[in-house]
């Protein structure tokens, strides 16, 4: 079926949204350095912790630029699709640049915490944090920096306004579902007992909504939201219905392409058979395989013998998984099609289009 016939609503944006898309790109990676002088700049006035400081700086100058800014981005479009012209406004402006950084600074003090505890190798294309010469586990507390370095944000930018509160809620609430779902990705997934039977589709989705949904898609919408004002809960329960689906999808976008995806375009290595992860293949193959085929499994998954892992990824192959996530990835979209048709209602469709316009046949 052709991409006319099933997405409609995602193919109506307009010439103008992808400029303004560009723009909004542009203009976010550019604040970076002021959101690094924001956070160093207690280094000038408090030279007794300079060295600190330095390293705060080198932190954050390896660990959050060089993604792809979805998160932060989407705080600055969604603002302005719920205010108008009112977002366009210098502070406003300003506030949801910052915000949008808090967001990525949440998104690199997870992934330097994740890589050590997955004993990741590269990141973004460069190695790991913690693998860099002369960081190693002091990597823990630079993670920590990283955490801390968002309230300093929130402080500085929005401590005036009425919907602080809201923010600080909202991203202490965030980080507690995320370090929730992470726990149950680590306790499904032991690397030293590899146990399928505890790879079942109601647990992925409890640990994809977690781990990722929350953290990836509600929370810049909501952060922007309580910043226009709109704190009914029923208008962020509609929020969450439609962006906890989308970030389903994109956490098995990001499986499949984790198994079939192309390291150099993706910037990372993907581990996920290696390191015994519950991730959607295995469980979508434990629905397909014989038992000659489930014992494959057994005997290879989890192992970080590369015949192992080659083993694994032909039976994926063989039980043509790339076909059901084709097949899957139409429905969704058909999903989210009709969920964002119902639950918009009084919010902007444009919000939920163009988050999922990013994410349709990524490749990374």
């Amino acid at each position: 079926m052709g991409a006319g016939a099933v997405y409609p609503l995602f193919l109506r944006m307009s010439g103008s949204w992808k400029e303004q898309s560009v723009a909004d790109r542009q203009e976010f990676i550019k604040y970076f350095q002021q959101i690094v002088r924001d956070l160093t700049e207690d280094g000038l006035q408090h030279p007794e912790v300079g060295d600190a400081i330095a390293r705060l700086k080198e932190v954050l100058e390896y660990n959050a630029p060089g993604g792809k800014y979805n998160r932060g981005i989407a705080v600055v479009s969604s603002l302005r699709e719920l205010m108008g012209p009112e977002a366009q406004k210098v502070e406003n402006f300003q506030r949801a640049l910052a915000v949008g950084w808090c967001i990525e600074l949440l998104q690199a003090f997870f992934l330097v915490a994740d890589d050590i505890m997955d004993y990741s190798e590269i990141r973004r294309g460069h190695p790991c944090w913690y693998k860099k010469e002369g960081v190693g586990l002091d990597a823990v507390n630079d993670s920590f920096l990283l955490e801390a370095s968002i309230y300093r944000l929130l402080k500085k930018y929005c401590r005036g306004q009425p919907y602080y509160l809201s923010l600080l809620e909202l991203f202490l609430q965030t980080s507690y579902q995320t370090e929730l779902g992470q726990a149950l990705d680590l306790i499904t997934a032991r690397p030293e007992k590899v146990e399928l039977s505890r790879f079942t589709e109601q647990r992925y989705k409890v640990i994809v909504k977690y781990k990722t949904a929350f953290y990836s898609f509600y929370l810049p919408v909501a952060a922007a939201m309580y910043m226009a004002g709109i704190d009914s809960d029923k208008d962020h329960e509609n929020a969450r219905t439609i962006l906890l689906e989308m970030g389903e999808f994109f956490q098995i976008q990001d499986d499949f392409l984790d198994c079939f995806g192309d390291p150099s375009v993706m910037g990372k290595i993907g581990s996920d058979i290696q390191d015994n992860k519950c991730s959607w293949l295995v469980v979508q193959a434990l629905k397909l395989v014989s038992p000659e085929q489930r014992q494959i499994l057994e005997e290879n998954y989890g192992q970080h013998d590369p015949a192992r892992v080659a083993k694994i990824k032909q039976l994926y192959e063989e039980l043509g998984l790339p076909a059901v996530y084709q097949r899957y990835e139409d429905e969704s979209y058909q999903r989210l099609q009709s969920l964002i048709t119902r639950h918009a209602n009084s919010l902007s469709k444009d919000i939920f289009v163009s988050l999922a316009q990013k994410i349709y046949k990524r490749q990374k």
